[in-house]
């Protein structure tokens, strides 16, 4: 809050922020807001016998002038509103020193380094650094992605060091697209060497031991393969260092499908080389090979339905896979003769599931999710149970490392008011310790955290989280948010979200839905929420809304709800399906036009999970939820704020593009459908804190205003 010591410059400023918080509320009592043109070419598709008409198929020219100006008109018309809402500088303030809280990683080790990365005050990104001998050898500075451009929208994407840590395989973008070019540096002089390799996007990389070369993932260049495909054909090659990457060898992906994904890593003990391909978000190949051999991969598992992983300690594979397991299940085999007949269960499918593993101290370390809580197990590597590693609470475990011949295990756990902190256990006491946590200057006791189950529409039990400053009233009346994902087998754990405090401080709740389609309870929690059951995930959503007006906690004039990416489409369904559950939406870089999505980016990557329009049956249920397709003229739709970015390499802009018009056209109510485009911005991904600062301040003050918490504020 502003503070003088003056009453009457009080009182002045007083009056000022009293008449700049009417106009939001003069503005939303017109029936219909000014929007900026939007001119309507109809042209009609017919797919499978269904005529199709599309109002504004014109904006997915996104590099065309005319698009390009009513982009410019929508921005202008949108900042025109979210600049004049109360309490915007200071809830800036208060995003700022949560983002101004220092954050450090886990350490990753290869050798005698220990690779860490972290984040002070008025940085934009985080910066890696490095220990040499063990974990409190003093730190210093191996990449500093703050230095790749003065307004930190060239992020670094991914990192890969060699073995022992001599090297760093990196990879930056810029403007948030994600197109990475790869560079080495030398981790003791802290300098790149000279290799530039472009078209590395999400690259995997694995080092031969020796440091004479490296294989890695890459794409095509534009114009080697016809237009728009340049982001498909991901293939594995060879680099051997000294050599023009230009003839590098090509090692995997010839004469596969465009859409395959492929990865090639290391085993742990920098043997083996793993290589994986899919098609299917559900199921991979796997294959190995020894890392100096050459010739062909020996298959470990192909053509099976189940996803595939895993690591080699001594002559033994050890794999983790959910075929026929859902939960996973720990599988053993000759590392020399990994064929299906030889397989052997060592660690069976368990009540949580197993989200992973490390062998660390000639131990197994098993990784697991119980009701969307995380858990760590160790076992004997003949599969017993031996001991769990105590948590400080329902949380999320991340970043487990450590060596196989090794006595440290270190990770991380967060919750959503327990601090990222860092633990280091030792194998051989027993003794959990932290190393690292991030400080707060406020009191987490005030804030409170439950886990519900409710029901939805066919019955099935969906665990929530609802947190919420301690003393809340179940009156019916609370301002509440409540966020879902709902897809591509990814859980929602629970987590230190810094933007939420802004919320709960002014008496908010914020609800977090565990529905079907992520993978909080394995491979059938994702299979009963895609494809032809998408529809399962938006019945879980709703029924959490209406469940929390059942249980008192708010009514549909003070429910919001947002969600990002697939979370946007979830968003998308709810406008269209539900417009009456909710007074605000905000939905985030979305699909929406489910009928048109595959045509753009990389998103033929995604027709495992969606489906695609191309195929009668398929097209079915996707124009039967589309939300694009399923705007109605007149209909009263919920206050909306769609936000994307122009160079959003994933989900293209022009989902929010059409959406937004097609909604400002068709909505008969008083709430605003609002744009926000970011520019030099991508899916998310390498954002600087600076955007997100005015991201979340954007949204933050949209949801106050909205729910009306600005009036409360206003009032006291």
């Amino acid at each position: 809050m502003f503070r003088t010591s003056v009453v009457k410059r009080f009182k002045t400023l007083f009056f000022v922020l009293f008449l700049a918080s009417l106009i939001p509320a003069l503005i939303q009592a017109q029936s219909v807001y000014k929007y900026p043109a939007s001119k309507a070419e109809v042209v009609y598709d017919t797919l499978h016998g269904v005529v199709i008409s599309d109002q504004y198929r014109w904006l997915e020219k996104q590099e065309d002038s005319a698009v390009e100006d009513w982009v410019a008109k929508e921005t202008q018309f949108t900042r025109s509103i979210l600049d004049t809402l109360p309490h915007r500088d200071e809830i800036y303030s208060q995003l700022k020193k949560l983002y101004d809280l220092t954050t450090i990683s886990s350490p990753s080790i290869y050798g005698e380094k220990y690779f860490f990365f972290k984040r002070e005050a008025g940085q934009n990104h985080s910066v890696v650094y490095v220990r040499e001998g063990n974990h409190t050898a003093p730190a210093r500075v191996v990449l500093d992605p703050n230095t790749f451009s003065t307004d930190g929208t060239v992020a670094l994407d991914w990192m890969h060091p060699s073995p022992e840590g001599e090297l760093i395989a990196y990879g930056k973008s810029e403007g948030g697209s994600e197109i990475s070019t790869l560079y080495l540096r030398d981790v003791t002089t802290g300098k790149d060497l000279d290799l530039k390799i472009s078209y590395t996007r999400a690259a995997s990389v694995a080092w031969l031991r020796d440091l004479s070369g490296f294989y890695y993932t890459h794409y095509p260049k534009p114009g080697a393969v016809p237009e728009g495909d340049e982001k498909y054909f991901r293939k594995v090659y060879f680099h051997k260092m000294g050599d023009n990457p230009e003839n590098d060898q090509l090692i995997f992906g010839e004469g596969r499908p465009k859409e395959e994904w492929c990865d090639i890593e290391l085993s742990s003990d920098h043997r083996y080389l793993m290589l994986s391909a899919s098609l299917d978000w559900t199921k991979n190949d796997l294959w190995i090979r020894g890392v100096n051999q050459t010739g062909s991969f020996i298959p470990i598992a192909e053509k099976l339905d189940g996803s595939f992983g895993g690591d080699v300690f001594g002559n033994t594979l050890y794999l983790l896979t959910n075929y026929q397991a859902p939960r996973y299940k720990i599988m053993t085999t000759p590392v020399n003769n990994p064929k299906m007949d030889n397989w052997e269960e060592l660690v069976p499918e368990q009540k949580g599931v197993i989200r992973g593993f490390r062998i660390v101290g000639g131990k197994l370390v098993l990784l697991m999710s119980e009701d969307v809580a995380s858990k760590i197990y160790i076992y004997s590597l003949d599969g017993k149970k031996e001991k769990e590693i105590p948590l400080p609470t329902l949380g999320s475990v991340g970043g487990i490392d450590g060596k196989q011949d090794g006595d440290e295990l270190f990770f991380s756990f967060t919750s959503y008011f327990y601090p990222p902190t860092v633990y280091r256990y030792d194998m051989k006491t027993g003794k959990l310790e932290e190393t690292d946590k991030m400080q707060l200057d406020f009191d987490l006791s005030a804030y409170e955290v439950k886990q519900m189950f409710y029901n939805s529409k066919d019955g099935t039990k969906i665990p929530m989280f609802i947190v919420n400053k301690k003393g809340l009233k179940l009156d019916g009346n609370n301002p509440t948010l409540l966020y879902g994902y709902g897809g591509f087998d990814i859980s929602l754990t629970p987590s230190f979200i810094r933007g939420i405090y802004v919320w709960l401080d002014r008496g908010g709740v914020y609800a977090v839905a565990n529905i079907r389609g992520g993978g909080e309870y394995g491979r059938t929690w994702h299979e009963a929420g895609r494809l032809e059951r998408k529809q399962n995930v938006y019945d879980d959503f709703i029924a959490a809304g209406e469940w929390l007006i059942a249980n008192k906690y708010t009514n549909n004039q003070k429910l919001a709800i947002q969600g990002g990416s697939n979370g946007g489409l979830l968003m998308g369904a709810m406008l269209t399906q539900r417009p009456d559950l909710f007074k605000a939406v905000v939905c985030q870089v979305p699909l929406l036009d489910m009928l048109r999505y595959e045509k753009f980016k990389i998103a033929r990557l995604w027709i495992p999970e969606y489906g695609s329009a191309s195929d009668p049956a398929q097209f079915k249920w996707l124009y039967a939820y589309s939300p694009y397709q399923k705007v109605k003229e007149g209909t009263k739709y919920p206050a909306t704020m769609i936000t994307t970015g122009v160079q959003d390499s994933r989900v293209d802009p022009m989902h929010a593009f059409k959406m937004t018009a097609l909604l400002q056209k068709a909505n008969s109510g008083p709430n605003p459908i609002l744009l926000r485009v970011e520019p030099k911005a991508g899916h998310g991904a390498g954002k600087p804190v600076s955007k997100i600062l005015n991201e979340q301040t954007d949204i933050w003050a949209f949801l106050l205003w909205q729910l009306g918490v600005d009036k409360q504020l206003a009032g006291k």
